[in-house]
């Protein structure tokens, strides 16, 4: 692993949140990055059967030929390739990834030339969803050794044909050191955020039982939840339903913290809709990373990666995500939504 000195971290990741911590300026630490994405609809150009992605396809509305799907992979690897790269000086040691349709077009995105060399693999269930989307998790595999990996189905009791994403769980260790990550994308607010909400609280609870279980076996076990939750840090299915929030003082019980919470004060967001922004792309933890033991993994900090070139750049929607598709309209962009990613640190000195 590529070691760094504190100095380099704090000239990089300047942020309220990260500043907030001193380290010694003397010491080496180790750093991993660890991320999330929603590719925005990341569909091969095969009609599948029993799922939506009709649009997806050369004859479809969206005329998605080889050409087009290659664009986006390539634009998805530049992102990822770059993100926490000033920091580790490579590509994430594990990053969530939503909106995708199958593996077949996660290994091809490994495959491109800007990832390729960084050996990662994938974890991938098959979800229920009927758009056919799914999450997955990838992770470098000299970085990170899965344990075990499970899906966790999400149920509504009143609907029995309600179908959406599963959420991913995977176990493993990074470095040396065992963490769980769990993958997450929450049911969406169509039909409006009210009326959707119950979706979302049910999902809430589904990730606050996965993760009080895996506590129950293990009381300082080292959770990160990742997703595009269809809901903002402060939104009752995160605050009250996961009892996640942004500030320390309020860690309480089984309270997680949310870094996002911070952002979304801020007014910064990751998705934009109708001259608003949203945060819905969060990385939640439980308590045991937040720690003073330096020979152990703790939290450092955490970033949303809104760089120019991910933004429009001119226009009424100047600043919102730039975008593969407007409706039917091939743009060329990235992603409806920004990545986000977070640093876990250790010193190199007090490593057993």
């Amino acid at each position: 692993m590529t070691h760094f000195q504190y100095i380099l971290l704090a000239t990089t990741l300047i942020t309220s949140s990260l500043s907030a911590q001193k380290l010694d300026p003397d010491k080496k630490y180790d750093v991993a990055c660890i991320g999330f994405y929603n590719l925005e609809n990341l569909f091969d150009t095969i009609d599948t059967k029993d799922v939506k992605d009709t649009e997806f396809t050369p004859g479809g509305s969206k005329l998605w030929d080889s050409k087009r799907y290659y664009h986006k992979l390539e634009n998805m690897s530049r992102v990822i390739s770059e993100m926490g790269k000033k920091v580790t000086n490579s590509a994430p040691s594990i990053l969530g990834v939503a909106e995708i349709e199958n593996k077949m077009v996660l290994e091809d995105l490994i495959n491109t030339d800007k990832l390729k060399s960084q050996n990662y693999g994938i974890v991938h269930y098959q979800s229920p969803d009927r758009r056919g989307i799914d999450v997955a998790l990838l992770y470098r595999k000299d970085h990170f050794n899965v344990a075990s990996s499970k899906k966790f189905p999400l149920e509504s009791p009143s609907d029995p044909n309600f179908k959406s994403r599963d959420q991913l769980l995977v176990s493993g260790e990074l470095f040396g050191e065992k963490v769980h990550i769990i993958v997450a994308h929450w049911p969406s607010r169509r039909g409006g955020e009210k009326r959707s909400m119950p979706k979302r609280i049910l999902a809430a609870q589904l990730a606050k039982g996965i993760i009080d279980s895996l506590k129950l076996d293990d009381p300082k076990a080292k959770v990160i939840f990742m997703g595009d939750l269809n809901d903002d840090p402060n939104s009752p299915s995160v605050k009250k339903y996961m009892m996640a929030t942004g500030n320390k003082k309020k860690l309480i019980g089984d309270a997680l913290y949310n870094p996002m919470q911070e952002y979304y004060n801020k007014g910064i967001g990751t998705l934009a809709w109708r001259d608003s922004w949203n945060l819905f792309d969060q990385l939640i933890m439980t308590q045991s990373l937040l720690h003073d033991d330096p020979s152990t993994f703790k939290y450092y900090g955490a970033k949303v990666f809104n760089q120019s070139y991910l933004q429009q750049s001119s226009g009424r929607f100047k600043g919102y995500p730039f975008r593969t598709f407007v409706g039917s309209d091939f743009k060329g962009g990235f992603s409806d939504h920004f990545p986000v990613y977070l640093f876990l640190i250790r010193e190199q000195d007090s490593v057993n």
